[in-house]
C-alpha cells in the first residue's frame, strides 16, 4: 500500500532543495566556479533531488507491484510503461539519473562547468518529475 507521508516527506524534500538551487542560479559561471561552496552546494543538492525523486518512484513500483528495479532507470521505465508518466520525462530523468551517477561514482572528474548549466537549465525537470510524481499521494 502506498505511504503518502514517504511520498510527501520525500517531494517537500526535493522543493527545499530546488529553492536552494534556485537560489544558487544567481551566480555567473566565473562567480560559481569560484567558490567551492557554491558549486559543492549545487552537486549536493542536485544529487539529494534525484535521490528524493528515485525513493518515490522506488516506493510506488514496490507498493503496487509494478515490476523489478534492478538499475535506476528501471524505475523511469517501468513508470512509463505502467502509464503513469510520459514518455519525454521518462527519458528526462534517465538523464538526470546518468548525471546522478556522474555525481556519485565519477566524482573527481565532474566538469563544473556542466553542473552550472544543470543548475541553469534543469532545475524545472526536477519540477516536472516532482509534480508527476506528486499524482500517487
Amino acid at each position: 500500500m502506498l505511504n503518502p507521508e514517504i511520498i510527501r516527506r520525500r517531494l517537500q524534500r526535493v522543493d527545499e532543495y530546488l529553492a536552494i538551487l534556485a537560489g544558487l542560479q544567481r551566480y555567473s559561471l566565473d562567480d560559481f566556479l569560484a567558490d567551492p561552496e557554491r558549486y559543492g552546494s549545487a552537486e549536493r543538492f542536485l544529487h539529494l533531488a534525484t535521490e528524493a525523486l528515485l525513493d518515490v518512484g522506488s516506493h510506488v513500483i514496490a507498493e503496487l507491484d509494478l515490476g523489478a528495479i534492478e538499475t535506476y532507470s528501471d524505475i523511469p521505465r517501468i513508470l512509463t510503461e505502467k502509464g503513469y508518466i510520459p514518455r519525454d520525462l521518462s527519458e528526462t530523468w534517465i538523464r538526470i539519473i546518468g548525471f546522478r551517477n556522474v555525481l556519485v561514482h565519477e566524482y573527481l572528474n565532474v566538469d563544473r562547468k556542466v553542473v552550472h548549466e544543470v543548475l541553469q537549465h534543469q532545475l524545472g525537470d526536477l519540477r516536472a518529475l516532482a509534480h508527476a510524481l506528486a499524482q500517487f499521494l
